[in-house]
């Protein structure tokens, strides 16, 4: 298991001063679990604590990037940045799904690849970076690993599947669409949504995401795949 840290460590060009919190930041909660006795502490606060840093410093990385965008832009720009899909993209670049330690059972059922435990294990290494050596390096490590992976033109904004939907459902007369969310799950401070698109009478698609809106998006990107291929 250290071997696999000290490549991590080599991938990132990052070493830990405090190497427990590094590993930390990739103890999932159903290895824990399995740990009897060993009151090992899991990712989630340091998952917390990622999450803020990296809006602040996405944040600050667009405000010095667009300084004629307003406010309404910029902050479609962070969500853009900051979501599960982009988060798991960063995170699969540097093969964090390698790394995470995982109880059997969320081992056998594909959780190293599961996009919400990815998109969590980029958050918790960016917490534990941040406590470990400070904000000046947490930016290097983004400048490198994750603003250099931007669009240019700063069209980082996910496509807008609801308007696309919505413009299809209207060129085919098909009703009424609504989306209804179907259940919320996780704690207070990793709250996950379910949400559902219904088109006239029929269930058409359905999505998970960190938001309301992000769940929505992905209930419509499922949809629209199902419609395009009926009309193949």
């Amino acid at each position: 298991m250290s071997d696999s840290f000290d490549q991590l460590q080599e991938r990132t060009k990052i070493s830990f001063r405090n190497v427990s919190l590094l590993k930390q930041a990739f103890t999932h909660t159903s290895y824990v679990n399995e740990q009897k006795g060993a009151r090992l502490p899991d990712n989630e606060r340091l998952e917390f604590l990622g999450d803020a840093v990296l809006q602040l410093t996405v944040s600050e990385y667009l405000y010095r990037l667009y300084p004629d965008r307003p406010e309404g832009e910029l902050t479609k720009l962070r969500a853009s940045i900051v979501c599960e899909p982009s988060l798991v993209r960063f995170a699969e670049a540097l093969d964090f799904g390698q790394v995470v330690m995982l109880g059997k059972g969320e081992e056998q059922t594909g959780g190293r690849t599961r996009p919400s435990l990815l998109a969590d294990a980029f958050e918790a290494f960016v917490g534990a970076l941040y406590l470990d050596q400070g904000l000046v390096v947490v930016r290097k490590f983004l400048e490198r690993h994750l603003f250099s992976q931007l669009p240019e033109d700063g069209e980082s904004q996910r496509k807008d599947f609801k308007t696309e939907l919505q413009e299809k459902v209207q060129q085919l007369a098909m009703g009424p669409l609504d989306y209804r969310i179907m259940e919320e799950r996780g704690p207070a401070h990793d709250r996950e949504f379910v949400a559902v698109v219904v088109i006239g009478k029929q269930r058409l698609g359905k999505g998970a995401g960190r938001s309301k809106k992000e769940a929505e998006q992905q209930a419509a990107s499922q949809a629209l795949r199902l419609l395009l291929k009926q009309e193949d």
